[in-house]
């Protein structure tokens, strides 16, 4: 894990820590513009996971920018988040969250673990913070989306640590 381990895990019903994070396609993205068409999901990850790379096809079956905008937050190089998106067909936004800049978001939001989810509403308040897979939470945001994120007779587990 990359991030710095002397942080605590920002709660559920606590204020998402703000951050302005360089946008994998160019440019920089402030949590406020993420959050002006409604609820966002943030998905901390290492390309190198097996877990995060188990997590983000379904979200990607998550991603629906008119219901539940999903984000993914790197703490990858540039090459290696693309290379990542490509090979698990990951079409949502990602932000980067640099080593060269020591990793402010994942510092602020008590990242100790990948992959870890958190569900923020418009008003920037943190609903559901999710670590690891958890079927059981993804198949909860499945219904946020409006989407079955996993389909019937995928063997998935029930969980797995990040």
């Amino acid at each position: 894990m990359a991030a710095s381990r002397q942080h605590r895990l920002v709660t559920e019903g606590s204020r998402a820590p703000d951050f302005r994070l360089a946008r994998l396609d160019g440019g920089e993205a402030p949590l406020s513009e993420l959050l002006a068409n409604g609820p966002i999901l943030l998905a901390f990850f290492e390309v190198t996971c097996p877990i995060c790379q188990l997590t983000f096809p379904f979200l990607e079956r998550l991603h629906n920018p008119a219901a539940l905008a999903v984000y993914g937050v790197s703490q990858n190089c540039p090459e290696d988040t693309r290379a990542f998106a490509r090979h698990f067909g990951v079409s949502f936004p990602m932000l980067l969250d640099r080593e060269e800049d020591q990793f402010p978001a994942s510092n602020a939001y008590g990242i100790s673990s990948v992959p870890t989810l958190f569900l923020i509403e418009r008003d920037g308040t943190i609903t559901r913070v999710i670590e690891g897979w958890q079927r059981k939470q993804i198949e909860w945001l499945g219904g946020l989306a409006g989407v079955s994120p996993i389909r019937q007779g995928e063997n998935v587990p029930e969980w797995k640590a990040g």
